[in-house]
């Protein structure tokens, strides 16, 4: 067996899967016009909402670690989402260099448009035997362990 195989590489599998993914859900986030990683940023907000109630903010650096994603890309992502009117995004009073995010009344109500999501996007695609959560459970850990193996939480 060739180790340097491109379909024996658990990278090549994963990057596919995700650019399929991605791919699967453009349609769908579309009609909410979002981009998938804008669907992402607003997950996260609307589980912080649900959470701590609809007016909660959330700081940049906290959603940049739940996301795994740097301030750099994080930032442009939320600049969009505040001129479509679905986030505002202030200076911290307490600290001046923290920024924080809350959901807007339209990024709120978004949440029940977006809900049908997830089941819409498990009609387009099954695959026999194929347990999903077991499969996202074992990719978190593959996720945490090389975060882990590296010191590093993005």
């Amino acid at each position: 067996m060739d180790a340097l195989r491109l379909d024996r590489q658990l990278c090549f599998a994963l990057y596919a899967a995700s650019r399929a993914m991605t791919a699967a859900y453009r349609p769908l986030l579309a009609e909410l016009g979002l981009t998938y990683p804008q669907y992402l940023v607003m997950l996260a907000l609307w589980e912080d909402a649900a959470e701590h109630g609809e007016r909660s903010t959330v700081s940049v650096g906290h959603l940049s670690s739940r996301l795994h994603l740097d301030s750099g890309t994080l930032s442009p992502l939320l600049k969009r989402l505040t001129l479509a009117g679905l986030v505002d995004r202030r200076r911290s009073t307490d600290d001046e260099r923290s920024v924080l995010v809350s959901l807007t009344p339209a990024g709120a109500a978004l949440r029940a448009e977006a809900e049908c999501v997830p089941t819409r996007l498990a009609e387009r695609f099954s695959v026999d035997g194929l347990d999903v959560e077991q499969l996202r459970d074992s990719i978190l850990a593959v996720t945490e362990a090389l975060h882990a193996a590296d010191g590093s939480t993005a």
